[in-house]
Parts: C-alpha cells; structure tokens; sequence
C-alpha cells in the first residue's frame, strides 16, 4: 500500500477547473517531485492534501487513512506537514519558539497547566527545549536558537520553516518551491539537506519545484501538470526528456 494515494482529486473555482482528476501514488521513504508551469495547479494540489481547500471529488488517504473533509489541524495531526512557497514563520518570535510550536502535537498540556506553570508545565517545556535544539543542530540553526526570525538570512529561514513541519512528526513532508529565490549554493546545500532529512527522519517528501537542477538531482519520480491535468508521470529523467514536457514547461 503506498503511503500516500490520490485518486481522481479535482477541484474548480468560479467554474474554471483549476485541477481534473488529479491521480498520484507515493510509496514511504520515496523522494517524488510535482513540477508544472505557473498557474498549473500545484500548490491547489497541496491545498487539497492539506484540507486548506475540499476538492469538488476525488480521493487523498495517508497510510489508507480517508483525508477528505478533515480539518488542516487534523491532517497534521494524522501526518502531512508542509512549506509554503512565500515563508510562513512566526518572525517576532525566537528560531527555538518558532520550532517549539510545532512540538505541541507531541507535548501536549492545557491552558491551565500553562497558565499556572503546572509541574507538567515546566517537564514538558524542558522536553521540547532539547527536542527543538536537537532539530536545530541538523540544520545547523542551533547557535541561533534566540535569534528572532526575521532577523535570519533568507537561506535559514527557509531551513527553519522546514525544522518547524519537522517538529509535527510528520509521515509525509510537502516543500512548496523550497529553493524559491536561494542562489546555486544555497539550493545545493538545500539539496544536501533534504536528502539527509529523507534518509535520517525516515520520512517521505513531494516537493513543487522550478529548479531542475534540483528536481532531476534529487527526485526520482516525478509528475508534470499543466492546465490542470497531468501531462506526464514517471521515472524523473524520462519525464524529463518527454517532449510535450519540454514543450509545454521547459518553453523549448
């Protein structure tokens, strides 16, 4: 059983399709790219997985789990986490809270607990300290766990929002143009990074991306949409010199 399975998703807006039965299979531990000109449908397709939209029909199940009509909190919860092409941190907040927020899924405790700083309190604060940190030192944040946010540079925000979906334990992890304005360096460090968070966490990625550079070094499936529809599907180097894909993405 693949752990992610997709099967006829679509979705229209103001009576335009904007995605027409969407079908995708990811099997645990694969590393699989969606890449397709701009307007193409993809992030609508992250939107969908992540309960951000409901599709018009069509089916998501992580590890058979049934996705459809569940909340973005309850997704999480059961095991997607993403990235967002425009960076999402809490940036008035410090690198080690912004990590920590996205422990609480793993360290829960009530209101009052917190309010009152509840022995519960203090053991799970200290827990999710070591834990966050432990995050950190793999992207190598660590020495900057009480920098604000804002404050980092771009290629480090970018590693951080990426530790921060680490912190929810995620089965699937979902990067939306994670090399989006890094230059070469910083996307092959990039590269680097994923692959050590795909093979040390276990885990299972699908990133949108508009580097092929990076697509064709670190995928190994992918698929094409345009307009909507997939325009191919497969083995990323033969998807890549398919013609219509080339056509149709690459403008060539």
């Amino acid at each position: 059983m693949p752990l992610l399975e997709v099967r006829n998703l679509s979705i229209s807006f103001g009576g335009l399709k904007a995605v027409d039965t969407f079908e995708l299979e990811i099997e645990k531990n694969q590393l699989y790219g969606l890449i397709g000109p701009n307007g193409a449908g993809k992030t609508t397709v992250f939107n969908m997985l992540t309960g951000v939209y409901k599709p018009d029909e069509g089916y998501i199940a992580l590890d058979g789990q049934d996705l459809i009509g569940m909340k973005t909190i309850d997704i999480n919860k059961a095991g997607i986490a993403r990235t967002f092409q425009n960076i999402r941190l809490f940036s008035e907040q410090s690198v080690l809270d912004n990590v920590k927020i996205g422990l609480h899924n793993e360290y829960p405790y009530s209101t009052l607990t917190g309010i009152f700083r509840l022995p519960r309190y203090h053991k799970m604060e200290k827990a999710m300290n070591e834990k966050a940190m432990e995050l950190l030192k793999v992207f190598e944040l660590d020495k900057k766990a009480d920098v604000l946010a804002s404050n980092l540079p771009y290629g480090d925000q970018r590693k951080l929002e990426i530790a921060r979906a680490l912190a929810t334990n995620p089965k699937l992890l979902l990067l939306d143009e994670p090399a989006a304005g890094m230059n070469p360096n910083e996307t092959q460090e990039l590269m680097d990074t994923i692959r050590f968070v795909r093979d040390n966490f276990d885990m299972t990625i699908l990133l949108i991306e508009h580097d092929m550079r990076l697509v064709s070094g670190i995928c190994e499936e992918i698929t094409v949409l345009n307009f909507g529809q997939i325009l191919a599907s497969g083995e990323t180097k033969t998807v890549l010199k398919n013609p219509e894909v080339i056509k149709a993405y690459l403008g060539e």
